[in-house]
């Protein structure tokens, strides 16, 4: 059977995830870290895009990204090989890093893209690796709702529809969705 057709467009956005293969870890140590998110950074020079919204688990990644010229699977590929490349050789394996290819739900309207990005910045706090999502290092949350520049993502058009306050209002609601039930991105509509 063969593999669904991804729809791409030029300004498409799409809450990108990949899981280490076999659910094991795909950062290991804090270089590996720092390694996959410079390769995000060579990425948007070579296939230019924007990160919205980022978040590293140790065994997978959250990626809010909105495309311009190149499709979802230019990029990933881009980024995923040259990572494999560093990890087995790091690591002294063979073979796949991240399992079966990277998931893409497309983004189809501001209020989707402000609740995955709410999902993407809370996956530590649900995961119970932290307390508060401001406490963790591999995520842009940071850049939401504090004066920390991350040159990596463009919290701008998530913040720009947060209100007269937007860091407040963006903590707000990712605070008061902490207590909620938690609601997977591909359950919105």
């Amino acid at each position: 059977m063969p593999r669904p057709i991804r729809i791409w467009y030029r300004g498409a956005m799409y809450h990108i995830t990949a899981r280490g293969n076999r659910k094991y870890d795909i950062f290991k140590a804090k270089e590996d870290y720092l390694h996959y998110l410079s390769l995000l950074e060579k990425a948007k020079s070579r296939t230019p895009f924007k990160i919205h919204s980022y978040c590293l688990m140790s065994n997978h990644i959250h990626l809010l990204i909105e495309t311009k010229e190149h499709s979802p699977t230019e990029i990933i590929r881009y980024v995923h090989s040259m990572y494999a490349r560093y990890f087995n050789k790091k690591y002294g394996f063979v073979g796949h890093v991240f399992q079966d290819r990277y998931y893409s739900k497309l983004i189809t309207d501001w209020k989707q893209m402000i609740d995955v990005s709410r999902y993407i910045h809370l996956n530590p706090v649900k995961a119970k690796l932290t307390t508060k999502p401001e406490k963790y290092r591999w995520s842009s949350y940071k850049s939401f709702v504090t004066s920390h520049v991350d040159s990596l993502v463009d919290p701008e058009p998530i913040l720009s529809r947060m209100g007269d306050n937007p860091k407040k209002s963006y903590k707000f609601y990712v605070g008061v969705n902490m207590k909620s039930e938690k609601i997977h991105p591909s359950q919105l509509k």
